[in-house]
């Protein structure tokens, strides 16, 4: 098979949403000496695109979406263990979490699936995370991104402690954090010191594409 070819089967397996067929494509890719980061980028990156598009369209619906993104993690977990570490030194680096408090996980899993597909690595700490492991985490792995999320009113104060916590630490000038859920608001960024407030998971890609 082609390189062509095999970067045209890791998107369809995406786009397919089908987990095992993402497998098989991204181990037929190494199999085939294709670059991994290639395979990544131009394969399973180009298949999430279509995802995201159709999903910002109204075309497809969040259930589909976990799926291909479920696909996407297949592949990556395939390919990025191929990459050499020296490959990977300027790759930008995101966490996510909803804060502590909040079980809420799915628009974090949908900023996840979309700032992977984005080209970054990202580190999902999960839900209910307290400020000082969102913050030592974002420390302690040089972390270019912070994207916290929270779907309740009362947890949001945990999202002002995250971002007191990075500044505490001495980490807040090394990041840019961005937060997102339907109680917070843009005026409830800037009051927090948190440079964005994500309207959704698009939103917050398109905006970090712009100011990074």
């Amino acid at each position: 098979m082609d390189k062509k070819a095999l970067l045209k089967e890791l998107a369809d397996a995406v786009v397919a949403c089908a987990p095992d067929r993402a497998t098989v494509a991204a181990r037929r890719a190494l199999e085939e000496g294709l670059n991994p980061v290639e395979a990544i980028n131009e394969g399973l990156v180009v298949g999430m695109g279509v995802i995201g598009d159709n999903y910002a369209e109204r075309k497809m619906y969040l259930p589909q979406v976990l799926v291909a993104a479920h696909a996407m993690y297949n592949g990556l977990d395939v390919l990025l263990p191929a990459i050499p570490k020296a490959d990977m030194k300027d790759t930008k680096q995101a966490e996510t979490a909803v804060v502590q408090g909040d079980v809420h996980d799915i628009g974090k899993n949908i900023v996840k699936t979309m700032l992977t597909a984005s080209g970054y690595v990202v580190d999902d700490l999960g839900k209910d995370v307290s400020p000082n492991l969102i913050a030592d985490t974002a420390k302690d792995k040089g972390i270019h991104v912070v994207c916290l999320s929270t779907l309740m009113t009362p947890t949001m104060d945990n999202m002002a402690a995250a971002v007191k916590a990075l500044v505490d630490n001495g980490y807040r000038g090394n990041c840019t954090v961005t937060i997102g859920g339907p109680p917070t608001t843009e005026g409830f960024a800037k009051e927090i010191g948190a440079d964005h407030r994500d309207s959704d998971a698009q939103n917050c890609v398109k905006w970090l594409k712009e100011v990074m």
